[in-house]
């Protein structure tokens, strides 16, 4: 079997974390998820986001490049709980937008994100999950967590937006839109089968186009 690095892409809420972890023990592959019990900057930012968001898009930046470069260099194929890329071209922008992020401080960053970036391996593929904002502010009610107590529809909106611009412009790999919105692939073993199948098309270069 070829070696394979997957990243999974998509708002809060999307389904990423779900996906990633039924798609490694479906497939043996190796996952790796996003730094948050572990992030020493996340208690801090969420009292003061204006003083602390640099700091913490530093260490995701760090964090990122370091599980990607792990992961690439791993024989096992892998998939990866949010990317590299979200930080700068979705957060890091929402950061600056919403004035909690400097615009030198978003100029830095971007400095070192794009001196960064060359140096990694290029995944074999981007899983992008699409969901509309109610049913993502619906999921997040549902699980309940405290650190995305004060998540609004708006931010959502937002975040959407930015997503669809950076879909439209990336190239570093291809690139695989899922709408999750009426998938279950936590519960229905046959909607994993299905998203498992595109996956695997995908990767081996097949593509269908049927006409109604």
């Amino acid at each position: 079997m070829p070696k394979h690095l997957i990243l999974v892409a998509g708002n809060i809420g999307s389904g990423k974390t779900s996906l990633t972890e039924r798609i490694g023990e479906r497939l043996g592959w190796r996952t790796a998820y996003e730094s948050v019990a572990d992030n020493p900057y996340l208690p801090n930012f969420y009292k003061d986001m204006k003083t602390w968001s640099f700091h913490l898009q530093v260490f995701f930046l760090g964090h990122r490049a370091k599980q990607h470069q792990e992961m690439a260099s791993d024989p096992r194929s892998a998939i990866i709980d949010r990317s590299i890329y979200e930080d700068a071209y979705i957060f890091c922008r929402a950061l600056n937008h919403l004035d909690n992020l400097s615009e030198l401080d978003y100029q830095t960053y971007q400095n070192v994100f794009n001196l960064l970036i060359p140096t990694l391996p290029k995944p074999s593929m981007l899983i992008y999950l699409r969901c509309p904002v109610e049913t993502l502010m619906a999921r997040i009610h549902k699980r309940g967590r405290d650190i995305e107590s004060n998540i609004s529809s708006d931010y959502l909106s937002l975040l959407d937006s930015y997503y669809d611009d950076w879909i439209g412009s990336f190239d570093s790999c291809p690139v695989l839109t899922i709408r999750t919105d009426d998938l279950d692939f936590v519960h229905k073993a046959k909607h994993l089968d299905i998203v498992i199948q595109r996956i695997n098309d995908k990767l081996s270069g097949k593509e269908e186009v049927v006409f109604d």
